[in-house]
């Protein structure tokens, strides 16, 4: 029975700090990132949650440079990374118990369908889930937030423009799908990165105009949104977070039309309780869209 072992072999497995793992009493949070320079005060938050526990990075592309990134900036026992590229891979014990054994967890950046075909209904999305239930703290830049709201858009056929996602909502790369994980506060909200520089509030929209009862959260490059179970967030890093919510029924039309989509923004330092879909701070406008074309008063 050597397959456990060979499997484990073939995943890439690199941990510092105490090799012995230890039992805290984490807090859960959910930690949102845009992409690009990774917010330092966003890991500060997570690892304090952790309660000095062992800090697990999950990925399937990459290297394990996270390791010495987030030793540096807080109390953890261990903080290991695990890079699978094979889908037998999730369903190995040995590999399924090092994550029900990280007292918090992260979704690094890459490519989202890596993680939607190579983990999702397998033994590790479970135990994922089981720890995110357990009150583990959980976060994720780029395609490791794309997974993280009750939607998501899986890449499945390559990145998709604004551009052509309002032309046609149901263009062949516009692969929405559901039901990754479950995280309370994120019900019924899907999410997107690295939003101002690549334009994506377009394709925001567009999947908006696609989901019923959804509303969509776009986070700039170098931001963060630190989610607590309440619902409560706040941004930290250095950009804005975009926040969605249509005010009249979805419509699918080819292409796009959809008016009245309520858009606000805060900036570092700022707060938005995702529950009530409100926030004292925010910078609101109103985002419509005829034909495909983006109208903002």
């Amino acid at each position: 029975m050597l397959l456990p072992v060979l499997l484990l072999t073939l995943a890439q497995y690199t941990r510092d700090g105490n090799p012995q793992d230890i039992i805290t009493k984490p807090q859960p949070g959910y930690l949102l990132m845009g992409g690009g320079k990774d917010v330092e005060k966003a890991f500060e938050w997570l690892i304090a949650k952790s309660n000095g526990g062992d800090f697990l990075v999950l990925r399937a592309s990459g290297t394990p440079a996270y390791n010495p990134f987030v030793q540096k900036l807080g109390k953890v026992n261990s903080v290991a990374t695990l890079i699978l590229k094979q889908r037998e891979q999730s369903s190995d014990p040995d590999i399924v118990d090092k994550v029900l054994k990280a007292e918090a967890i992260f979704l690094g950046g890459g490519d989202q369908w890596n993680y939607i075909r190579l983990w999702k209904d397998t033994p590790l999305s479970k135990a994922l889930q089981q720890r995110i239930d357990a009150g583990v703290p959980i976060g994720g830049t780029s395609a490791g937030l794309a997974v993280l709201g009750e939607h998501y858009f899986s890449a499945e056929h390559d990145t998709i423009t604004s551009d052509q996602a309002l032309a046609d909502a149901f263009h062949e790369k516009a692969t929405l799908g559901t039901g990754f994980l479950r995280i309370k506060p994120l019900r019924g909200i899907i999410t997107d990165s690295h939003f101002t520089p690549r334009k994506r509030i377009g394709r925001l929209a567009s999947w908006l105009s696609r989901l019923k009862k959804t509303k969509g959260i776009g986070i700039d490059e170098a931001t963060a949104l630190l989610v607590e179970p309440n619902g409560t967030s706040r941004v930290v890093g250095r950009n804005l977070v975009w926040f969605l919510k249509p005010t009249r029924k979805p419509a699918s039309t080819k292409p796009v039309t959809l008016n009245g989509i309520e858009v606000q923004t805060i900036a570092p330092g700022q707060t938005f309780n995702l529950r009530s879909w409100t926030s004292t701070d925010a910078k609101r406008s109103t985002l419509n869209i005829e034909n495909g074309a983006i109208q903002i008063p």
